[in-house]
C-alpha cells in the first residue's frame, strides 16, 4: 500500500531537463535584440528607399498612394536574404562585444570554458537565421514580389505611362494572347506596329491583329487602323479585313495579371526548382552567355545569400572578442563595413559569373568561402 513519503510514478516529463544550459540562454538573450534591431533597420531603410524611387508616381504622376504603399510594403521580403546577415552580424558583434567589454568572456575563458564552446550559441543562432531567411527567400519572397510587381503595373494603369515594352513578345497566360509592340512614340503613350496574336483550342494562332498604332485606355489596348486576319484549322488565311479601331484586354490588367511576374522570368517572383528549370530549358535550347550565366547566378544565390547570416557570426563572434572592448559604435562601424566589403565582393563575383570568366557555382558561394575562411581563421587564433 503507498504512503504518504513514497515517491509517485508518472508519465510527466521533466521540463528543467529540456532548457538550455544557463551559459547559452544568457549569450541568447544578448543576440536577439541586437539581431531585431538590425533586421528593422536595413528593411526600413530598403523600404523607404523603394518608396523615395516611387514617390514619383505619387507626386508627379498622381498615382493612389495606397497602391503605391502596397507595392513597397509587398516589396520588403525581397531584402530578406541580405537583411538577415546584417542582423547577425549586428547581434554577433554587438553582444560578443558587451560581454568582452564587461570582461565576462575573459572570465568565462579563465573558469576553463573555451573559445568554441562560447561561439558554439551564437553559431546556432547564425544557423537559425540562415534557416528562416531560406524559408522566407523561397517560400514568401516569391509570392509577395509577385504581388507588388503587379500592383506596380496597376499604378502605371493610373499614369500615362505604358506598362508595354517596345521590340518583346508578352504573352497572357489567362487568354494565351501574345502582344507584341515594335515602338513608343516619343509622347510616352502612343505604341506604333503593335501586334495581337491569338491562340486557338490545339496550340495554332486563329487570329492575328496587325495595328498602325494603339493607345492605353484604363485596363484595355486600343488597336488603331486595324488589319484583322484569321486563319482556318490548317493555318492558312482564311479572311483578312481592316478595322478602324479593336479594344482588347491588356496582359497586365486585373484578368491577367501574373502576366509580367511570369513572362518576366524575375528571380525574385521564382523558387529555387522554377529557376532551375529556367535554367535547365537555356542548356537544352544551346543558350548561354550572359542569359544562362545570370539565371545561374539566381539560381545558386537562392541558398548562398541565406547562408551568409551563419558567415556573418563566424566572423562576428572573433571580431568582437579583439575589438569588443572599445565600445559598441565600433561594433557597429565594423558590421556596416564588413557588409560593405561583402557586398563588393558579392558583385564582383557575380559579374565574372555571368560572363563566363568563372563557375555560376563559385561565383556565388566566394564571398561566403572568404569571409568564412577569416572568421574561422580568427577564431583558431582567439582559442591559441
Amino acid at each position: 500500500m503507498a504512503t504518504l513519503t513514497q515517491r509517485r510514478l508518472h508519465p510527466a516529463i521533466d521540463i528543467a531537463a529540456w532548457r538550455l544550459p544557463i551559459l547559452d540562454r544568457y549569450l541568447l538573450r544578448g543576440m536577439i535584440l541586437p539581431f531585431a534591431a538590425g533586421l528593422f533597420a536595413y528593411l526600413i531603410f530598403w523600404a523607404l528607399n523603394i518608396f523615395f524611387v516611387a514617390a514619383d508616381y505619387i507626386i508627379n504622376q498622381h498615382a493612389p498612394f495606397f497602391l503605391v504603399l502596397r507595392f513597397v510594403l509587398f516589396r520588403v521580403p525581397q531584402a530578406t536574404p541580405m537583411a538577415f546577415p546584417f542582423g547577425a552580424l549586428l547581434a554577433g558583434l554587438l553582444s560578443m562585444g558587451r560581454l568582452m567589454s564587461d570582461n565576462e568572456i575573459t572570465a568565462m575563458r579563465t573558469s576553463g570554458i573555451p573559445v568554441w564552446r562560447i561561439a558554439l550559441t551564437p553559431l546556432l543562432f547564425g544557423a537559425a537565421a540562415f534557416v528562416l531567411s531560406y524559408f522566407i527567400n523561397e517560400n514568401v519572397a516569391p509570392t509577395s514580389v509577385d504581388i507588388s510587381t503587379r500592383t506596380f503595373y496597376q499604378i502605371l494603369y493610373h499614369t500615362d505611362a505604358l506598362p508595354v515594352e517596345p521590340q518583346f513578345f508578352r504573352k497572357d497566360p489567362d487568354t494565351g494572347n501574345t502582344f507584341y509592340v515594335n515602338q513608343v512614340l516619343p509622347d510616352n503613350k502612343t505604341m506604333e506596329g503593335v501586334q495581337v496574336f491569338k491562340l486557338g483550342r490545339y496550340g495554332i494562332f486563329v487570329e492575328t491583329l496587325q495595328a498602325k498604332t494603339a493607345t492605353v485606355e484604363n485596363t484595355q489596348l486600343a488597336l488603331h487602323d486595324v488589319v484583322d486576319t484569321r486563319y482556318n484549322g490548317d493555318g492558312y488565311v482564311s479572311s483578312q479585313q481592316r478595322v478602324k479601331d479593336v479594344l482588347v484586354g491588356l496582359p497586365l490588367a486585373e484578368t491577367a495579371a501574373q502576366f509580367m511576374s511570369n513572362q518576366n522570368s524575375d528571380p525574385w517572383t521564382m523558387s529555387s526548382k522554377n529557376l532551375g528549370a529556367q535554367v535547365k530549358a537555356l542548356q537544352a535550347q544551346g543558350i548561354g552567355g550572359s542569359a544562362l550565366g545570370s539565371l545561374q547566378i539566381n539560381l545558386y544565390n537562392k541558398l548562398s545569400w541565406p547562408f551568409a547570416s551563419f558567415i556573418a557570426v563566424i566572423l562576428a563572434v572573433p571580431l568582437a572578442m579583439r575589438f569588443g572592448k572599445r565600445g559598441q559604435m565600433l561594433g557597429i562601424a565594423m558590421a556596416i563595413l564588413a557588409f560593405f566589403g561583402y557586398f563588393l565582393l558579392m558583385s564582383a563575383a557575380a559579374a565574372l559569373g555571368r560572363n563566363g570568366q568563372m563557375n555560376p557555382v563559385l561565383a556565388a558561394w566566394l564571398p561566403n568561402m572568404i569571409m568564412g575562411a577569416t572568421g574561422l581563421t580568427l577564431l583558431w587564433l582567439e582559442e591559441r
